[in-house]
């Protein structure tokens, strides 16, 4: 299954995406042309990104900013999914002592959902005549819609968001239930307060799941195209939506190979440099 459905597919990913897509036809001629587009070097002035104008050092600037973008996106999905689980996870696992299974079914209530009627529902709530503009009309907080809040990363965001949080308290809560309390007690006699407890021990001790829960939300966000279409409009698109329209409607396939390529190698970059920035912190706190 995985030679099948996961190696084969990738690896004709990556023979195609060093051809050349001729109409409907394929020229198999082997070319860098496709990752030299991408990666075509020239300033390219005023190349928009977070609504900033900025100069791009490449000249087919859309690539890789867009690139760059998700990634950006990614990160502060992540983070925010981290900061809204660890507490959740905490709850459960030093809070709860009885029922933890009911608890943890109702954290799993929104997949029992359609991921994308719970996108369409974000547009619904963000949406200019959404719950959260007429509430804050109501209350008399504002008196016209924001617009802000949809059709733009921020939406992403916040759609991201809740799509994968519970997806991280799991990890988190299987780290924090398996922890020794009794290191809690011993630091408690030894006069630690709550909080140097929670820095010195739990923490780290609960950094397996919340390193395995942010890897699992950053991966697959980076490549993301179905929330930016629904609710992220032009402002909030990601890489993700310029390779199905490669794929789409420009039909060029071999391009969109180098492309998601050229992604995946940079997601397996970054995560490896977080690893072993994780890797080297851990060692030099041995050796201290």
């Amino acid at each position: 299954m995985l030679l099948g459905l996961l190696v084969v597919p990738f690896a004709t990913l990556v023979i195609r995406s060093f051809w050349t897509q001729v109409n409907f036809d394929f020229d198999t001629t082997f070319t860098l042309n496709n990752y030299a587009k991408i990666f075509a070097l020239g300033w390219k002035e005023n190349v928009e990104l977070f609504n900033l104008k900025i100069d791009w050092p490449f000249t087919n600037a859309i690539y890789t900013v867009l690139l760059a973008k998700s990634v950006i996106m990614s990160l502060v999905v992540t983070g925010v999914v981290i900061l809204l689980a660890y507490p959740m996870a905490y709850f459960l696992a030093f809070r709860v002592t009885r029922h933890k299974v009911i608890w943890l079914v109702l954290i799993s209530i929104p997949f029992w959902t359609s991921y994308l009627l719970r996108i369409f529902a974000w547009k619904v709530i963000l949406g200019f005549n959404g719950v959260v503009n007429s509430a804050l009309m109501y209350l008399g907080l504002i008196d016209q819609p924001l617009d802000f809040i949809l059709y733009n990363s921020t939406s992403v965001v916040i759609t991201l968001t809740h799509a994968w949080v519970t997806f991280a308290v799991l990890p988190i809560y299987v780290s924090l239930e398996k922890m020794d309390k009794s290191l809690l007690e011993a630091a408690t006699d030894l006069g630690d307060t709550a909080i140097e407890r929670f820095f010195r021990i739990t923490l780290p001790l609960s950094a397996p799941g919340t390193i395995a829960a942010a890897l699992l939300v950053f991966i697959p966000t980076v490549g993301e195209y179905v929330t930016p279409e629904v609710v992220g409009g032009t402002s909030g698109i990601m890489v993700g939506s310029l390779i199905k329209s490669l794929y789409g409607k420009s039909n060029d396939w071999p391009l969109g190979g180098a492309l998601s390529v050229v992604m995946m190698l940079a997601v397996a970059l970054l995560v490896m440099l977080f690893l072993w920035a994780v890797g080297y912190r851990r060692m030099r706190q041995r050796m201290a």
